[in-house]
């Protein structure tokens, strides 16, 4: 992949450290997970990799994202807002007389009990998540998630926990069996508010409710993070969505009314299926995101994935080679080129720093040289402030990640070899963490290794396998030769 320059751009925060926990989970019997930068996770098929990789895209969706406060603040909006305060006004005039003394702070528990009750109100109700856990898995009963051991359904239990350097920020915890389920979860009391290295600490005039409503804002704007998730079953979805997608539209009208039942998606394919039908090109590319999405047509593609409107107003995507020069559309492009397509498309039109973006198995239908490619492009998201999950069974793009975390560790140390790279490509041992999920349920993290990188001990026991087994029937050829 060509060197991709680091634009030009202000440093992103640094996100919140997100902890999620489950136990008896699907397939999970226990996991203890810290959402890193690149999160990667691996393992055999059947054992869980998909069941965490939506459920972080469903406590995405449920609170928004994973930032200062939960999800109920930002959803409020600015109008929301202003009506929280209008109701709770006498109460929240001391607070801005506070705010006007000097090197005052004030903390979470320092709001009145009205609106500390509505930023909480998501963290309290499990309504919310297990609806949000049935649409994206597909489920009539939420029953079906927890855990079969001999037969029986233990409890199951998940808990989220959101943290800036030591200190808790909320947290969030569901617990049951079958259908009683119950939700508990908080915000730090101690969590700051406001403090005098904030905005409008700058101002020199006494602070109003105008200030308050300019401090909302902004924190709003702050935090509007959204989540991608790009399924395995992408490619078949690329060259086939405005088929499904008419047939789903031509029996939801009256004329199409039809009495058979309609077989339903799971939340995330469905999620995907209506970015790609309401997709438009950003008007203001992103420059960090434009120029991963054009590595990827150049180095991996050798050709560009284009977008056309159509009459029926589904656009219809196409692969244009760089050898020939006429667009074609993806059924007759090979599959790599579905499987990319959709990435190339997030990048050019949604996905921004702040964002959560979860891929299923990006090196399917690759070669191994484009495997290692495409770590590339995601060391490229994770220095443009954009956190990463993602699920692989491949070797060649482990080896590539852990290639990277290698040139970000001496790239700090400063060796003069690669202190002076302009690349994107690198990553930091602390920014990556990949997870080994076994077929006995437990997850356990792969620590990296300066020598050996990041190794899956059942990638070794196959390796070792398959040189044995070669070995043998090499000796067995020589001696028939021999004969």
């Amino acid at each position: 992949m060509s060197k991709t320059k680091t634009p030009e751009t202000p440093e992103m925060p640094k996100p919140p450290n997100v902890e999620i926990a489950v136990k008896n989970f699907g397939p999970i019997a226990e996991a203890t997970i810290d959402l890193r930068p690149l999160t990667v996770f691996v393992g055999p098929s059947n054992t869980g990799k998909t069941y965490f990789s939506t459920l972080i895209y469903v406590l995405d969706g449920v609170f928004t994202g994973h930032s200062k406060f939960p999800g109920h603040f930002k959803r409020l909006g600015i109008h929301g807002f202003k009506d929280l305060v209008d109701r709770n006004w006498n109460k929240i005039r001391p607070i801005l007389k506070k705010l006007n003394i000097s090197n005052q702070s004030i903390k979470f528990s320092d709001l009145p009990p009205e609106i500390r009750a509505s930023l909480e109100s998501d963290l309290k109700n499990p309504e919310s998540i297990v609806n949000e856990l049935k649409r994206c898995f597909d489920l009539n009963s939420i029953t079906e998630l927890i855990r079969l051991k001999n037969g029986q359904r233990s409890e199951m239990n998940i808990s989220l926990e959101v943290k800036r350097e030591n200190q808790r920020l909320w947290n969030f915890k569901i617990a049951g069996c079958e259908s009683n389920l119950a939700a508990r979860g908080s915000v730090n009391e101690d969590l700051m508010i406001y403090d005098k290295d904030s905005l409008i600490s700058h101002s020199h005039k006494e602070l109003d409710i105008d200030d308050l409503f300019f401090w909302a804002a902004i924190e709003l704007d702050r935090h509007r993070e959204k989540r991608f998730y790009l399924p395995a079953a992408r490619s078949g979805i690329m060259q086939s969505h405005r088929v499904i997608t008419s047939s789903l539209v031509e029996r939801a009208t009256r004329g199409g009314l039809t009495p058979l039942e309609i077989p339903t998606f799971s939340g995330v394919v469905a999620d995907f299926m209506q970015q790609l039908i309401l997709y438009e090109e950003s008007e203001v590319p992103d420059n960090r995101m434009k120029p991963l999405a054009e590595a990827i047509e150049s180095d991996v593609l050798a050709g560009q994935i284009l977008m056309k409107p159509t009459p029926s107003g589904y656009p219809e995507f196409l692969y244009r080679p760089s050898a020939m020069g006429e667009e074609v559309r993806l059924t007759r492009a090979a599959s790599m080129v579905s499987e990319l397509a959709p990435v190339v498309l997030f990048l050019r039109g949604g996905i921004r720093p702040g964002d959560t973006l979860i891929i299923e198995e990006p090196e399917a239908h690759l070669h191994p040289g484009a495997q290692t490619e495409i770590a590339l492009t995601l060391a490229g998201l994770v220095r443009a402030g954009v956190r990463v999950i993602v699920t692989t069974h491949s070797d060649w793009l482990l080896k590539e990640i852990a290639n990277l975390i290698r040139i970000g560790d001496l790239k700090r140390k400063g060796v003069p070899q690669v202190k002076k790279m302009e690349s994107i490509h690198w990553l930091l041992p602390e920014e990556v963490g990949t997870w080994w999920f076994q077929e006995d349920g437990i997850v356990k993290q792969i620590p990296f290794d300066p020598t050996e990188g990041i190794e899956p001990k059942d990638y070794e026991d196959v390796a070792d396998k398959l040189y044995d087994r070669s070995v043998n029937l090499q000796d067995l050829l020589e001696k028939v030769n021999k004969e």
